[in-house]
Order: C-alpha cells, then sequence, then structure tokens
C-alpha cells in the first residue's frame, strides 16, 4: 500500500471516531481475493480489506451484507467500521478479530445460531441489489418463484458467463439440464430465507473464547439449502454442526436430491474464476443430473 493512501486511510478513521491510540505498524495478512492488512494501534487493531479502485462495489456489498445480517442478532461477523476511497484504493475496514479453527462445540452453536439466521424470512427471493460471490457478480432481482429465480438468477447465469469463455460441451448440457429443472423445482416453493450464500469451511471460524463467527458473505434471500449444500461442498463442518441445525430446523424431504444442483452453482462460479479442473467437476456433476431428471 502506498504512503499516501495509508495516511488518507488513517485521517478517514480519525474523523469517523476512530480512538484505538497511535498507529503502529501495517501487516500484509492472508484474506481471500482482496489485499488484506492488519492495522495494529495502540489500544485496537483493525482488519482491512483493499482493492483497486473499479473493484470498490465488491466491498460496498460485503458491508452491506454484513451490516444487515450482522443486524438480525442471530450470527457472530466481523463488524464493519469504515468502507470507502483512500487515494488510489478501495477499502473496508473491519473491526480486528483473533481468529482460530472451530472447534466441534463452536460448530454445534454454529449450526444452532444458522438455523435462527434462516428463520430470518422475506416474502420474495432476491435482495435489494446486485452483489459479489467471489469475485462474481451475483444477480438477486426480486422473484416470487424459486425455479425461476435460481434458474436466471443463479445456474442459468453462470452458464451463460461459462459460455463466453468456452464452447466445451459440459457448458451445452448445462443450458439442457437448465430445461429440465422444472421437473426438480416448480413445485418446491421454499421459505425465503436470510443466507450467507458464500458459507464454506474458510468463511467460519472461532473467536477466542470459542464462539463462532462466520464471514465474506453474498447474501440474499433463498432456499435455506442452498447455505447447507455449501457447506457440504469442500468438507470443513463437523457433525456437530448439521446434528445441531436440524435439532433447530430439520431439513425438508428432498434435499439430498436438490444438493448437487444448489453445489453446482458454486463449481461453475470457480470454473469463471479459477479455470482447471473445475470444468471437469461440474461436467460430471451435470451429466449426474440429467441422468437422474431428465
Amino acid at each position: 500500500m502506498r504512503r499516501e493512501d495509508l495516511e488518507s486511510l488513517l485521517e478517514q478513521l480519525s474523523e469517523a471516531g476512530w480512538r484505538a491510540g497511535a498507529f503502529r505498524n501495517l501487516e500484509t495478512v492472508a484474506g481471500g481475493v482482496h489485499d488484506a492488512h492488519r492495522l495494529r494501534f495502540e489500544n485496537a487493531d483493525i482488519f482491512l480489506k483493499a482493492t483497486r479502485l473499479e473493484n470498490a462495489v465488491m466491498l460496498a456489498d460485503e458491508a452491506d451484507a454484513l451490516t444487515r445480517l450482522r443486524a438480525t442478532g442471530a450470527v457472530i461477523m466481523p463488524r464493519p467500521l469504515l468502507n470507502g476511497v483512500a487515494g488510489e484504493i478501495a477499502y473496508l475496514a473491519l473491526r480486528w478479530i483473533d481468529l482460530n479453527p472451530a472447534l466441534p462445540d463452536a460448530q454445534r452453536r454454529l449450526g444452532r445460531m444458522l438455523a435462527a439466521l434462516h428463520r430470518c424470512e422475506a416474502d420474495r427471493y432476491g435482495w435489494d441489489r446486485d452483489n459479489h460471490i467471489g469475485l462474481t457478480r451475483q444477480r438477486n432481482a426480486w422473484s416470487d418463484n424459486w425455479c425461476e429465480f435460481f434458474t436466471d438468477q443463479r445456474l442459468g447465469f453462470q452458464l451463460r458467463l461459462a459460455e463466453k469463455k468456452t464452447n466445451d460441451e459440459w457448458v451445452r448440457r448445462g443450458f439442457d439440464l437448465l430445461d429440465v429443472l422444472p421437473r426438480m423445482l416448480d413445485a418446491y416453493q421454499p421459505v425465503a430465507s436470510t443466507l450467507h450464500g458464500d458459507l464454506w469451511s474458510g468463511n467460519m471460524a472461532m473467536r477466542g473464547d470459542g464462539e463462532p463467527v462466520i464471514f465474506d458473505p453474498a447474501a440474499h434471500y433463498g432456499d435455506r439449502e442452498c447455505d447447507i449444500a455449501m457447506t457440504e461442498l469442500f468438507g470443513g463442518f463437523s457433525p456437530a454442526f448439521y446434528s445441531a441445525y436440524e435439532e433447530e430446523w430439520p431439513l425438508e424431504e428432498g434435499y439430498e436430491d436438490r444438493r448437487p444442483l444448489y453445489q453446482l452453482y458454486h463449481v461453475v462460479n470457480h470454473v469463471n474464476m479459477f479455470g482447471g479442473g473445475y470444468a471437469k467437476q461440474a461436467s460430471t456433476m451435470i451429466e449426474s443430473l440429467l441422468a437422474k431428471f431428465a
């Protein structure tokens, strides 16, 4: 980070009321798709995400989602302090939390918390703004029909992005899958739950006091099973998490059939962001779903 950018940021934090003593230093830390830093002050620290100015909306989306999910009172998430532009960077400043891998007791608590978040319901699917899933835009136009929402705003949108990059057969087969989605979803109208939206194990941890923390949301209102399916895609969640969730709100019949469909959305997104072996994984998942429902 340029000295001029840092000085502008510190000035903005001061004007916004950040009072944590003298600034000490800046350390680069792991932080996902954006640059990440730990700003050390005398009495408290900040986790800072920074990106190019053209990506400013991504951090604004994240600040919005964190604020709104925290407001439900159901889950523990980092508190946004300030979001804006400093010199040549866009940034999101969050209160620093010391994080550790989540132990089974913390995951059990998280299962109950997630069920409480999902109980925060809306009357439609979507969100009042588009946002991002990783680096990819996530469309959230309001819909009263879950099948139409998932087809148009989720899997169909990702497939159209993939089509612009490749003419591989798996993409065409993906569009074939869209044609049969009504057989799977037309009679299925789940509650429009408040979702984290990107709940894989890398976005879940534990505070020093043992409380679970989730972060990096791609929030929207949708089928709660989408969050559960994402937790199962890359592993890392313990049996305690699932048993606690089921105690609070058991999943509906048919989840096992819908799970790979919801996971496919994230796998195609990974193809669009990273390429590589994810295309083969997407192809396998598409063929399996077509074999079962076509």
